[in-house]
């Protein structure tokens, strides 16, 4: 029944956010929770199962993950080969030349992503371990291009419009713990983190802890020293790594 509910919030949060209009900067929305809704599907369905306490937050789609998997931190290979999961992708209405959706045809890794998972798969052999306790959501399920091919985060939009659209990502992200249950949010990242508190603590959900840990991003330059030791430390003192060394 969590993956059912899981996925009827996403549903309506994609209903919701298709009434919104973009501007400069945004040339180019893709929206993979559409065009990628199969193996994204089968990604809910086969690990939301409820009772996981860990709820690891992204901000919005990479353009190499989860714009070309419907996969959190979707880089091709471990969706492929790790998880198990592929599926059809379609293509979205428009897209920038530059970074065009070829799904699971994709040739490029992303970086962030092989860089995440590839810790817990170092960690717990099989998915299922990490799955058992943890779960792994974007706040956002849109990814924004400028016309130069730039990648736009969400705050990076007018204020009026990154508002909007985060009131009601933030929304469907309460909806979402109390569907899952979860006791901890740990954004990646300090834009995903910070979200997470403000929107917890608007509905009423300070008993949810927050935590953070270190974006993965090549564009971040502490994460090119070593990513996966600073997230080791990090996961020590949230507890993580306990829960998952708990068979």
């Amino acid at each position: 029944m969590t993956a059912k509910e899981f996925l009827e919030i996403e549903l309506r949060l994609n209903a919701e956010l298709d009434q919104l209009v973009f501007g400069s900067p945004v040339r180019y929305v893709y929206r993979p929770l559409q065009y990628a809704w199969e193996p994204h599907q089968a990604f809910v369905q086969r690990f939301c199962r409820g009772g996981q306490s860990v709820l690891f937050l992204g901000m919005n789609p990479g353009p190499f993950g989860m714009t070309q998997t419907g996969v959190p931190f979707g880089e091709v290979n471990v969706v492929r080969d790790w998880f198990g999961i592929t599926g059809e992708v379609g293509r979205p209405a428009e897209e920038h030349p530059k970074k065009p959706v070829r799904g699971f045809a994709i040739t490029r890794s992303e970086v962030s992503g092989a860089r995440f998972w590839g810790l817990f798969r170092q960690l717990c052999v099989e998915p299922e371990r990490f799955f058992r306790h943890c779960y792994v959501h974007n706040l956002c399920p849109l990814s924004f291009t400028a016309e130069s091919g730039k990648n736009v985060t969400p705050p990076e939009l007018a204020v009026e419009e990154c508002n909007a659209l985060l009131a009601k990502c933030d929304a469907a992200l309460c909806q979402i713990v109390r569907v899952l249950g979860v006791t901890t949010v740990i954004g990646v990242g300090h834009l995903a983190e910070k979200r997470a508190r403000k929107a917890l603590a608007a509905a009423g959900m300070g008993d949810v802890r927050v935590g953070w840990l270190m974006h993965p991003s090549p564009r971040n330059p502490k994460a090119n020293e070593g990513w996966a030791e600073v997230a080791m430390v990090t996961l020590e003192e949230l507890g993580v790594l306990a829960l998952l060394r708990n068979e």
